[in-house]
């Protein structure tokens, strides 16, 4: 089960010395679903965090909920703390009849760096809590099914099921394994190959729930993230990209046309995203304009962030 440290991904590179490294699983699908390209353990499981918001969504709009576009970009979101953020998911739980005395999931602070410092010393909320929105999802998905709320956070609730069952049909993997997310919703492992996999069938599929929240990403990618993240910035430049992280490090997006990756760092850190993702749009012939940070002496560059990926 020990998934290992993977390949190296990315190298920080100073003076011509490999200064650090960043390992890894990545795994890069073609559009027709074949394996493009793989680095490290993608057959290893791990716990894809935030980045199957987009399945678990599609699980709701399954079983009965109905949402604004504006809604359903906001109950995939892990979003920045803004008040627009706070507004439309607060819409969600008015239209299902509930307050934000419903919500069961931890409390935090905004995500977002600029919302975090506007929150200043107030005390942690749950709407604050970067998953709010998924959550205010789940219990309007309950009042819809009449399923008990109070429980909604239980691997065996009729919700978890179905979102359970929806992750193994877009993965084509059985999930044995299950723990609890830092929200406290139920989290499922997977492989990178079945998350990039997942990625790529719930872009092309022909299913309307699940083109329904997919294009509800990317009509609304402020929702999805926030003002300034990465996951916002690359699908407001990039025509029909999905694009979704998650914590520890886990990054998955895809094309129309079904070309999809997911990543996960070893170390839990972002700072090879940059590299990752400019080299695979590249290959993929887009340009995003992704500045990859240099790295600094003084007010001189010295080295670079560089990928070790062939693509």
């Amino acid at each position: 089960m020990n998934q290992g440290f993977g390949e190296v991904l990315v190298e920080i590179v100073r003076a011509g010395i490999v200064e650090s490294e960043h390992k890894g699983h990545l795994a890069l699908i073609n559009a027709d679903g074949s394996l493009a390209s793989s680095s490290g353990d993608i057959d290893a499981l791990m716990f894809p965090r935030s980045s199957v918001k987009i399945m678990q969504a599609s699980a709701m709009v399954r079983h009965g909920l109905k949402l604004t576009q504006k809604q359903l970009a906001v109950a995939q979101a892990s979003h920045s703390g803004s008040e627009l953020h706070f507004e439309v998911i607060l819409s969600i739980l008015a239209d299902a009849g509930l307050d934000l005395s419903a919500f069961r999931n931890a409390p935090d602070r905004p995500l977002g760096v600029s919302e975090n410092a506007a929150w200043g010393d107030k005390a942690p909320t749950q709407l604050a809590q970067n998953c709010s929105g998924k959550h205010a999802a789940m219990l309007a998905t309950c009042v819809v099914n009449g399923w008990d709320r109070e429980s909604y956070l239980e691997p065996e609730h009729p919700l978890q099921i179905a979102i359970r069952n929806e992750m193994q049909t877009l993965s084509g993997q059985e999930i044995t394994l299950v723990t609890a997310d830092g929200c406290g919703a139920p989290l499922f492992a997977m492989t990178t190959r079945a998350l990039a996999t997942a990625i790529h069938h719930v872009t092309i599929s022909s299913d309307p729930v699940q083109q329904e929240v997919i294009a509800a990403a990317r009509a609304f990618p402020e929702l999805v993230a926030g003002k300034g993240r990465t996951t916002t910035l690359m699908m407001q430049r990039v025509p029909g990209l999905f694009m979704k992280d998650g914590a520890e490090a886990i990054e998955v997006f895809s094309m129309p046309d079904g070309r999809a990756c997911a990543f996960k760092i070893a170390d839990g850190g972002a700072r090879p995203f940059a590299a990752i993702n400019k080299a695979i749009f590249a290959a993929w012939g887009i340009d995003a304009d992704i500045e990859v940070p240099a790295i600094m002496g003084g007010s001189r560059v010295v080295g670079e962030v560089r990928t070790t990926l062939h693509l």
